[in-house]
């Protein structure tokens, strides 16, 4: 009998993170600003913690967590590895599947990793108040406790169609002293703007951004914090990957592939980031693949190009080199609101150029079914988020079946989905509906950025 749960002790916790930025094929091209040229890191020290644009641009492979960051991890952390053996038996594949559970943690899923370690970096500061934005409510959530643990004040800028979907996920984050406003809201000029011109906006990552940003750089003892995309955050999620090694050393096995959701990417490379490091340092046992999945609503790998852009829509952000649909992008209002970003983290970007992380894109309705199968077999309810990676796990599992291979799978399952049952009640009474974007919205975005950019076009 195979184990189901393989556990470390806390003395396993991770004592450092691990910066993959040393270790691209290629150097990160810079962030930009509006007039093409590369933006002063020290720039950024006006929305973010000096600690935090510090590891942003580090050259280090390493960065110690601090003990106190630690000490809260282990509220929830090591978190436990389950073998999938009954999804397994269901789909008669050779293949054995293994997940990360990251839904173990007070707010339900990974953000916390890299929320507590960014509260921790400001308020070593003096900030008293961080702003952000939040797409389905995950990361909203984790700030709104990881403040409350750190005696600060937190503003959540929340996408309103999330908002009005999820309205559990606001109570969390006003039961732990969160400010909860559904964006675009009137408490931001650049809000304000956008009700003006189309009241019923159902919002946008981009814009909840940039409601966020503006109202940290109109306030004294405020900062901004982000849940994704860029390097720090991704590396504060790598506890996940590094924790994954030492329980797949404890059954003496490893991943032939790697398969995460991605929104901006952070779950996803703190999950491969550690095997990465492996791969290309020629300690890997196995050449591991990387498969990112991602929403046909919101194609920013498999249909956006890769361009430089900004990662808000008042374009308040420098412009970074990413996959894009256009800083304009509006998504349509699907469950996985944690993946409803116009962009992408750059440094995953950048390994899909360079041929090390393949990416694929699944429709709703066909990623409910695939959640619904895992959650009557393993038992576990997925969020609509991590149910884009099981659809691809279990594609990649019927082709074992078909080719008699015996593949190790692993992912990460990011995050419950207790808060997410109108999805569910709508898969499992057919009212859910399928939607892909269509690609003359992004040609037509790519368009009007180089149109207001021209530089862009040979960068």
């Amino acid at each position: 009998m195979p184990p189901r749960k393989i556990l470390l002790d806390e003395d396993e916790l991770p004592k450092q993170w691990y910066n993959i930025l040393p270790d691209l094929p290629k150097p990160l091209p810079p962030p930009m600003g509006p007039d093409g040229s590369p933006v002063n890191p020290s720039m950024l020290e006006r929305i973010f913690a000096k600690e935090l644009v510090r590891q942003e641009v580090s050259q280090e492979r390493w960065i110690k967590i601090p003990e106190e960051v630690r000490e809260i991890y282990m509220v929830w952390r090591p978190t436990p590895m389950y073998r999938a053996v009954r999804l397994e038996k269901a789909l008669r594949t050779p293949a054995k599947i293994y997940f990360k559970n990251e839904g173990v943690s007070p707010p339900g899923s990974h953000k916390p990793n890299t929320a507590v370690a960014q509260a921790y970096f400001n308020m070593k500061e003096g900030v008293e108040r961080l702003t952000t934005e939040t797409g389905a409510g995950q990361w909203g959530s984790a700030l709104a406790f990881s403040c409350r643990l750190f005696g600060m004040k937190a503003t959540v800028y929340m996408v309103k169609a999330s908002y009005q979907q999820k309205p559990y996920r606001r109570v969390l984050m006003e039961t732990w002293g969160a400010e909860v406003l559904a964006s675009p809201s009137d408490r931001t000029e650049f809000g304000r703007k956008t009700l003006r011109s189309d009241p019923d906006n159902p919002g946008s990552l981009g814009i909840a951004i940039s409601e966020a940003i503006e109202d940290a750089l109109s306030n004294e003892n405020t900062k901004y914090t982000l849940g994704s995309v860029l390097n720090h955050v991704l590396m504060h999620q790598t506890v996940i990957g590094l924790e994954a090694k030492k329980q797949f050393e404890l059954i003496d096995d490893y991943p032939d592939v790697i398969i995460g959701c991605i929104g901006g990417g952070s779950s996803f490379s703190g999950t491969f980031w550690p095997f990465y490091y492996d791969k290309v340092r020629g300690k890997a046992p196995k050449d591991v693949e990387f498969l990112a999945v991602e929403p046909k609503a919101c194609p920013s790998v498999t249909k956006g190009e890769y361009i430089y852009d900004h990662g808000d829509a008042a374009r308040l952000t420098p412009l970074l080199k990413m996959h894009t649909l256009g800083h304009t992008y509006v998504p349509p209002p699907i469950h996985a609101g944690g993946l409803r970003y116009h962009g992408m983290a750059p440094t995953l970007c950048l390994l899909n150029v360079e041929g090390y992380v393949k990416a694929v894109a699944y429709d709703q309705v066909e990623v409910f079914e695939a959640a619904a199968l895992f959650a009557r077999t393993e038992g576990h309810l997925p969020a609509p988020e991590p149910a884009h990676a099981i659809k691809a796990v279990i594609d990649e599992a019927i082709r074992c079946r078909e080719t008699g291979e015996e593949k190790t799978i692993f992912f990460t399952l990011c995050g419950h989905g207790f808060f997410d049952l109108q999805a569910y009640d709508a898969y499992n009474n057919g009212s859910l509906q399928s939607y892909e974007y269509p690609e003359e919205k992004v040609k037509e975005a790519i368009r009007q950025l180089k149109e207001m950019y021209p530089w862009i076009a040979s960068k």
